[in-house]
């Protein structure tokens, strides 16, 4: 009887914990995005919402695609000074930032398709200079691939070749301890522990609070859980069937040599030459001082890539 007793009440407790927490996580996540709105447009892609940023005037529009699981906010430092120049557009893909998820898969070819789907509903018209950060690489050269007379060039920023993990299996061991790092978290997230916790919502602290509102939520680490699902092998066979650029403008920026971890930095140099080979018309940039995230890292560097790519694009017939 005593033994009913204590169970009983600790069960009371436990669920008086778990209806706090909800309660905490719905206040907090509803005062965040009201306090933080989406700054861009979200446009209907039939039957859900995908978030489109765009700001400044001319041709060709730059279209800013972010690397695993990051959202539009990726480009904070490059968007602003880009549009001083031309049109210049970030968007969140399915399920990230401020776009509502989609039921189709999450693979890259999806997304270079999405892509275009969201500029073509929301009036927005090529040429497109195209920017991929990471495994954003992937879906602007697949879209490249698939809607080659809308490309005017692109630059890769880090990108991930689609052969590293299978030459560096500790690539492919990360990603599956992130996943289930991600998987706790979403289980987690309904009762708000990673926010309380600072499991989520991280950055520079100018954009801190712009995080918290987009990546602390359920839809975020479904999303990304998913990429990295795909991202290795079905993503990585879809872009390497996308075959070369031809002549199309490209500059490939690399992170500082320095900064990456020795026993990968061979295989890494090599996959940034073939990224560069892709077009008879490229150029190879590396961004001293910068790890990963050379947007964040090097922003200037970022800009002038974009701005030497624009510029030659802006020349051609």
């Amino acid at each position: 009887m005593w033994l009913g007793y204590v169970s009983s009440r600790l069960f009371v407790f436990v669920l008086a914990i778990a209806a706090a927490g909800t309660t905490y996580q719905w206040f907090e996540n509803s005062r965040d995005r009201h306090k933080h709105p989406a700054p861009g447009r979200l446009v209907d892609m039939g039957g859900y919402r995908m978030h489109l940023y765009c700001i400044g005037l001319g041709s060709p529009t730059v279209i800013l695609d972010s690397g695993l699981s990051d959202s539009y906010l990726s480009w904070y430092k490059v968007q602003p000074v880009v549009a001083q120049f031309t049109h210049a557009c970030s968007y969140d893909r399915a399920g990230l930032g401020w776009s509502e998820p989609s039921p189709k898969p999450r693979n890259s070819e999806i997304f270079a398709e999405e892509l275009h789907a969201l500029l073509h509903n929301a009036g927005i018209h090529g040429p497109f200079l195209l920017v991929g950060h990471s495994m954003g690489g992937y879906d602007v050269r697949i879209f490249a691939s698939r809607f080659r007379a809308e490309a005017a060039g692109m630059v890769l920023v880090d990108a991930t070749h689609p052969d590293y993990a299978n030459l560096l299996p500790e690539l492919r061991a990360g990603l599956e301890t992130w996943r289930h790092q991600l998987k706790r978290q979403e289980l987690l997230m309904p009762f708000g522990l990673p926010r309380l916790l600072g499991w989520c919502g991280n950055g520079p602290p100018e954009i801190r609070a712009e995080l918290r509102a987009i990546e602390c939520n359920v839809p975020r680490l479904r999303e990304s859980i998913a990429e990295t699902l795909s991202i290795w092998d079905e993503s990585a066979a879809q872009v390497r069937a996308s075959g070369s650029l031809g002549n199309l403008p490209l500059i490939v920026i690399s992170e500082d040599p320095a900064k990456n971890t020795p026993a990968f930095l061979s295989v890494f140099e090599a996959g940034q030459e073939q990224l560069a080979s892709l077009s008879s018309d490229s150029v190879r940039m590396t961004a001293v001082g910068s790890g990963h995230q050379i947007q964040r890292e090097r922003p200037d560097v970022v800009i002038q890539a974009i701005k030497n790519v624009f510029d030659k694009a802006k020349n051609r017939p």
